[in-house]
């Protein structure tokens, strides 16, 4: 019943992309297999640009063989596809399928420079779900911040599926860029309560893992909310960079390490018998 679960939350995902038709099959192999490692399975039609006699174009491509004309034809009306024009496919969990496909479609909008360089397009993201399923044990996870408020508050959280809980969280976007982020935080200890409980987490490990708030909101934290911009994330928008090590002073190499600093570097030893811990290597 859990496999079958996880199929009904499957879900289809599609993108045109104009003039996208002729395209070589290895441009459309290689979507495919960036689909593949996102966890979903990517396909693709390819619009022939038709002819003023003809019904319409020809549709080639997997799906074309895979579905019936009337399926075909409820895709390529889906996203407007037009004579000429490719449309990909991306089928799997949804959220997995919603970033398979937004990866490319920003990949795309450069290579057709459909985005002008100099506009700044901001925009409000709220109403974050508070929880999404976890794929591999069926169970529920915080999928953003588990110290925000629930909408609705502690009602939401004993009536509603949690599918359907939302959050008071928000980001400021600029070009698809994530400048800050931002919550209404839960300071009720009942409410903290009963979020983490359909996260799996009882009562107990609650209070032994998050001490510190348990004990500060019972002493009646008022209500409170914030949010946090990401001044290096303004430098590489401002300085038309498309990597944040552009603009960080001291940034880590391709292998993570901090050059200046010499870290990672070995743990002595002493250093471990301080802090109590013990280096376990995995099997030969």
């Amino acid at each position: 019943m859990f496999e079958q679960a996880l199929v009904k939350r499957h879900a289809i995902r599609a993108l045109r992309i104009p003039g996208g038709g002729p395209r070589p099959r290895r441009w459309f192999d290689a979507f495919a297999d960036v689909a593949s490692k996102a966890g979903v399975t990517g396909s693709w039609l390819q619009l022939s640009p038709g002819s003023p006699e003809s019904a319409g174009p020809d549709v080639k491509g997997p799906l074309a063989r895979k579905l019936t004309e009337a399926e075909v034809k409820v895709i390529v009306e889906a996203v407007s596809a037009q004579p000429g024009d490719a449309v990909l496919t991306a089928v799997g969990p949804a959220t997995r399928a919603s970033a398979a496909l937004g990866a490319q479609r920003s990949v795309v909008g450069r290579e057709l420079g459909l985005a002008d360089p100099d506009e700044l397009a901001f925009c409000w993201i709220t109403d974050f779900p508070m929880y999404e399923r976890n794929d591999e044990t069926g169970g529920w996870d915080f999928s953003h911040n588990p110290f925000s408020m629930p909408q609705g508050g502690l009602k939401a959280l004993e009536t509603k599926d949690p599918a359907d809980i939302l959050a008071y969280q928000y980001d400021l976007v600029c070009n698809g860029l994530e400048l800050s982020s931002g919550a209404v935080r839960n300071h009720l200890p009942e409410v903290m309560e009963a979020a983490f409980a359909i996260a799996g987490y009882g009562p107990e490990r609650v209070h032994q893992s998050f001490p510190a708030l348990w004990q500060a909101f019972h002493y009646g934290a008022p209500p409170h909310a914030g949010i946090a911009p990401g001044f290096d994330r303004l430098l590489m928008m401002l300085l038309d960079q498309a990597n944040l090590r552009e603009v960080i002073a001291f940034p880590l190499n391709q292998s993570a390490r901090d050059l200046m600093m010499g870290a990672p570097s070995p743990v002595s030893g002493q250093q471990l018998k301080e802090l109590h811990l013990q280096v376990v290597l995995p099997p030969p």
